[in-house]
């Protein structure tokens, strides 16, 4: 792993720290890349429970680092093979974007440990993130019309599904910088901390989700997916499903961890 992202585990906590703490963890490729890496592999390992992600430093993530070109600058020529300058860009910063994908999708409690400000790309890793924790140094800034962007890492779509169409807008046209307090009051963040308690605070909320029921979980999180965009009926069915799914698998796995010893 990079050491721009570092990786810590406690107990089914897997916490995931963003690490350029002398540019407030803005992303360049040498970082975006590892950071995909490190959600791909949380998402898969079984022995993880909750996943928090959160930055080095007074800072979670302030973006794309625009005096380093945002991502890798190199690019071989355009052929056959590997398309034009665009389509190159496209799909390194798409390969990257799978970040904000697997926090999103996978089957276990992600929480943003936002310990200062978040802009740009960082709103997206917040948004992708099941809850966000804030510090009551954090500052909340899209960023993007600061410099002609239309936006990434899944910020417009989550900010859209977590505020309403109308709230995102306001936060996206207009690109004001909230406080944490206003942040805390429009719903952006979920809880807020005074600073020296944020990690203690998350990181109690993590284990308690990390030894809850994961097979609840799992599926109680397909089902508040499926509810941002599934019609009424197919959300229905599934949650009758994912009912029957998630409280068998629960039972099976009570039983085992309580069977008695000899059996």
């Amino acid at each position: 792993m990079s050491e721009e992202v570092q990786i810590e585990n406690q107990g089914g906590v897997r916490i995931i720290t963003l690490n350029r703490p002398d540019r407030l963890n803005a992303l360049t490729g040498s970082i975006m890349a590892p950071l995909a890496d490190a959600c791909a592999d949380a998402a898969r390992d079984g022995s993880v429970g909750c996943v928090v992600v959160t930055g080095a430093g007074r800072g979670f993530c302030a973006g794309g680092d625009i005096k380093a070109g945002g991502g890798d600058k190199a690019m071989v020529p355009p052929n056959a093979e590997v398309g034009g300058r665009v389509e190159q860009s496209f799909t390194r910063l798409r390969g990257y974007m799978e970040t904000s994908r697997l926090l999103h999708e996978m089957p276990k409690p992600a929480i943003a440990m936002v310990n200062g400000p978040v802009a740009g790309a960082g709103i997206g890793i917040a948004g992708a993130c099941d809850l966000r924790f804030a510090a009551r140094s954090a500052t909340f800034l899209t960023a993007f019309a600061n410099i002609g962007a239309g936006g990434d890492f899944g910020s417009t779509w989550f900010w859209t599904k977590i505020l309403g169409t109308g709230a995102a807008r306001e936060l996206f046209l207009l690109g004001e910088k909230l406080s944490a307090e206003d942040a805390f009051a429009k719903g952006i963040y979920t809880r807020l901390f005074d600073d020296e308690a944020l990690r203690e605070e998350t990181l109690k909320a993590a284990h308690r989700l990390a030894d809850g029921p994961r097979m609840g979980y799992r599926y109680m999180k397909q089902n508040l997916n499926n509810a941002e965009d599934w019609a009424f009926e197919a959300a229905l069915d599934q949650e009758a499903l994912n009912m029957g799914l998630s409280t068998s698998a629960t039972a099976a796995i009570w039983r085992e961890a309580n069977k008695p010893r000899g059996e």
